[in-house]
């Protein structure tokens, strides 16, 4: 039972007699809390308002007596406790002695314990530390394994002050999993697509494409994405991981070629304190740790080092690690995808690249068509880049003349897709016209020479030339003519000449 014995003046010594009178009445006293005009009482046993105002019928300026549901540290403990519940992270109070003082939900549910039962629970039971490292003189962060889960740990000391001299009394600890920190990486870093804009065309290269990497999602399994730059592997890689089991799990994605050896082993496996001059004071967890449950993209694997080869191939076989300059084995379940523009069992063959690796890399794999393989999905494509490009460029849809698509279904496309989507931008975003027509592709100038030394430098024989001269006007003007009697009028031959080219070239694909 609680109660609220009101008074309308605060005089010294109004508790004393209150509690005076409680005690020659021999009623347990469980709390008592003291605020402005209020005494707030709490008993073990059933006690009638009616009792209570009797009994202090002789105490001055007590003006009433009235019951209450809860006291008001008992009504801010219940508030705290709902904020705190409300966060996922495990946070926890500690003191000096390492006891649990409180902590949330989410914390009794890391200890394994009902909530109750956590008040002096000793958290340096279930850490990997010394408790002095909880216990710091200033608010720090440390990497911690806390019943077996990795943590990134937010400190932040409590301190006492006796006779005007501050020393530590204990610690406020937020417990940042690794995995859920890998999870608001990877939703910053990446927004999942909601279309696979490398995929787009109906020919049939694109669509077993299409069908591979769908079923290949499935199947939890490191994946090779090969192709040439430009033609969408990090997004085939993105569809890999948003189509599986592992779509509400981290991403996380690095080019390999993009940092130099020793960056790019931290950069993969984190490293412990003090592991090298100019390190993070408490170390820093690594792609792998963040990307936990989740899938690791790996870039330009081709241009990675042979150190690093041999300590990849070393984690693919127990997906096991320890950070750099570590002693501890961290164990992760991560699915490795991987991706190059260089052929990597020709590499192997001449020993740059290691073929034990490769068979671990390799054990799915999918071959990115480059844009002159499929041309006949150039259409859809730049239907695709123009309408974007002209939401970015906040301007109406213009549409491209029948000549600028010849243009750009004629174009050797080194740079592929990427190549494409810049021109197209390019040129949505320096014309005012409805009509895009060749004077606006900025390829026009180039396209011819560029084409001639391509075919100069590609073919050593003349037959090989021949070949890929009538192969490529087939493919260009197959979707302008798409039947073998159109095109044979088109190039004034015999429609069985036509026929068999195309049967021959595979035309159309």
């Amino acid at each position: 039972m609680r109660f609220d014995i009101r008074s309308n003046k605060d005089r010294v010594g109004i508790t004393q007699e209150i509690l005076s009178v409680f005690a020659q009445k021999n009623w347990n006293l469980v709390a008592v809390e003291m605020h402005l005009y209020h005494t707030l009482v709490q008993f073990d046993e059933n006690i009638s308002t009616v009792e209570i105002a009797r009994e202090l019928e002789g105490i001055e300026n007590i003006t009433g007596v009235f019951e209450v549901d809860l006291l008001p540290g008992e009504r801010r403990s219940q508030h705290l406790d709902a904020v705190l519940s409300m966060l996922q992270d495990p946070i926890l109070d500690i003191n000096l002695e390492g006891k649990v003082l409180l902590a949330n939900s989410a914390a009794a549910a890391l200890l394994n314990t009902d909530k109750d039962n956590l008040a002096n629970l000793a958290f340096s039971d279930y850490i990997d530390r010394p408790l002095d490292a909880l216990l710091p003189t200033s608010p720090t962060t440390i990497d911690l394994n806390c019943a077996g889960q990795s943590f990134l740990v937010d400190i932040t000391p409590v301190f006492s002050y006796n006779k005007g001299k501050q020393s530590v009394s204990g610690a406020v600890l937020q417990l940042q999993s690794l995995r859920r920190l890998g999870q608001q990486i990877s939703a910053v870093t990446h927004t999942p697509s909601d279309n696979t804009i490398s995929l787009i065309g109906s020919s049939k290269t694109t669509q077993e494409l299409i069908k591979n990497t769908q079923r290949f999602s499935q199947l939890d399994m490191p994946v090779l994405i090969q192709g040439e730059t430009g033609t969408g592997k990090e997004l085939l890689a993105h569809m890999l991981h948003e189509h599986g089991s592992r779509a509400e799990s981290p991403f996380m994605a690095i080019n390999c070629a993009a940092l130099p050896e020793n960056l790019l082993e931290s950069e993969l496996f984190g490293y412990a304190s003090g592991a090298f001059s100019g390190a993070q004071k408490n170390g820093k967890p690594g792609l792998f740790e963040l990307a936990d449950g989740g899938s690791i993209f790996l870039d330009e694997i081709g241009e990675m080092s042979p150190y690093l080869q041999a300590k990849l191939l070393r984690f693919l076989q127990e997906y096991s690690f320890r950070r750099i300059g570590g002693e501890k084995e961290i164990s992760v379940n991560v699915r490795v995808i991987s991706a190059t523009h260089r052929d990597l069992l020709a590499m192997a063959d001449d020993k740059s690249f290691r073929d034990d690796l490769f068979y671990r890399l390799n054990v799915l794999n999918l071959q990115v068509p480059p844009l002159r393989d499929r041309r006949s999905d150039i259409p859809a494509l730049c239907k695709h880049f123009i309408v974007r490009a002209s939401e970015q460029t906040n301007r109406s849809v213009p549409q491209l003349s029948e000549a600028a698509m010849d243009i750009l279904m004629s174009y050797h496309w080194p740079g592929n897709i990427r190549e494409l989507q810049n021109i197209l931008f390019r040129t949505v975003a320096m014309s005012d016209d409805d009509i895009l027509d060749t004077q606006h592709i900025p390829l026009n100038s180039t396209i011819e020479n560029h084409e001639t030394t391509t075919t100069l430098n590609r073919f050593e024989t003349w037959n090989e030339a021949q070949t890929n001269f009538e192969k490529n006007l087939l493919a260009d003007l197959y979707p302008q003519y798409p039947s073998s009697r159109k095109l044979a009028e088109r190039l004034a031959v015999s429609h069985n000449t036509i026929a068999l080219k195309l049967r021959k070239y595979g035309i159309p694909s």
